[in-house]
């Protein structure tokens, strides 16, 4: 496996045309269809599904995206750091999530811990969710911000909680609901429900979304894979969710706490802060700066 094989699958990821790929690298078509699979023998998988219609990653080319964009970063890191010689005094802080709606948390942190390291270089990375701690354990990433794991769910991190978040039913604005204080379980079995994909929830929001499941027609629920796509239904108004109430995007929507539940512990996952001031200096500015 060389860069070259990488850049090659990576651009042809991107563009899901082996000839536009060829031409953005300047190569032959030819060239870039023996790296690929050159690359997919070294691997022992397959990378993309080919017809002569189309081209599609494969899940395993899915999931070897963000490794083959790490180990080409850290190659051209590599050449630089010797082309400018003041660049061995730039500080890296990888961060991991795995929704980008927490990203939306970061700016006023990393402002302040840029203005405490001035060589700081944030790297932002939204990892698949079954994926997320490997990279962890794997070095891959320095922290991990997001909700506390159930204690079923082995993990080999140390976990520090950052602050409590309820639950909150989200609705358009202007919904019937919107005017309550509270609303209940049996409030929202009257309305259409926006459920995010089970695997990739909290337990409480699961066990809740089990209860408004409870024999109701399946025509009255809208499956998503992610929070984003959660937001996105309840502001065309298809229906209303279950979330806890940490940031969302900018959209017109009303937040109604969800009563007779417990909130939700959110902080970050790492593996150890011994000398590392930068994970210290992160951890007490989430918690200082970042608004729930």
């Amino acid at each position: 496996m060389n860069t070259f094989q990488l850049l090659c699958f990576l651009t042809v990821a991107e563009t899901l045309n082996f000839a536009r790929a060829a031409e953005q690298l300047h190569v032959t078509q030819p060239a870039v269809t023996q790296q690929i699979h050159s690359l997919e023998r070294s691997l022992n998988v397959k990378l993309f599904k080919r017809t002569t219609r189309s081209v599609k990653l494969t899940e395993e080319g899915r999931i070897f995206i963000h490794d083959a964009k790490q180990i080409v970063a850290l190659t051209q890191r590599a050449m630089k750091r010797f082309e400018n010689p003041n660049d061995e005094q730039l500080q890296f802080l990888s961060i991991g999530c795995h929704s980008y709606i927490y990203l939306f948390l970061l700016p006023p942190v990393l402002k302040r811990l840029i203005e405490r390291h001035p060589a700081l270089h944030p790297r932002l990375h939204v990892v698949p969710f079954a994926h997320l701690y490997r990279f962890l354990e794997e070095d891959d990433v320095d922290l991990i911000i997001g909700f506390k794991e159930s204690s079923a769910k082995k993990i080999n991190a140390n976990y520090r909680e950052i602050a409590k978040i309820p639950l909150v039913c989200v609705m358009p604005l202007g919904h019937p609901l919107s005017g309550k204080k509270t609303v209940t379980i049996e409030d929202m079995r009257k309305e259409k429900i926006i459920l995010l994909d089970p695997a990739k929830a909290q337990d409480d929001i699961v066990r809740l979304q089990g209860k408004l499941m409870d024999g109701r027609p399946f025509s009255d629920f809208y499956f998503c894979e992610t929070a984003e796509a959660v937001f996105s239904l309840v502001q065309a108004g298809i229906g209303i969710a279950i979330t806890p109430k940490l940031v969302s995007p900018d959209m017109a929507l009303t937040y109604v706490p969800v009563s007779g539940n417990n909130d939700l512990s959110f902080g970050i996952y790492y593996k150890s802060v011994q000398s590392n001031v930068l994970i210290k200096d992160f951890m007490t500015l989430m918690k200082e700066c970042t608004v729930f």
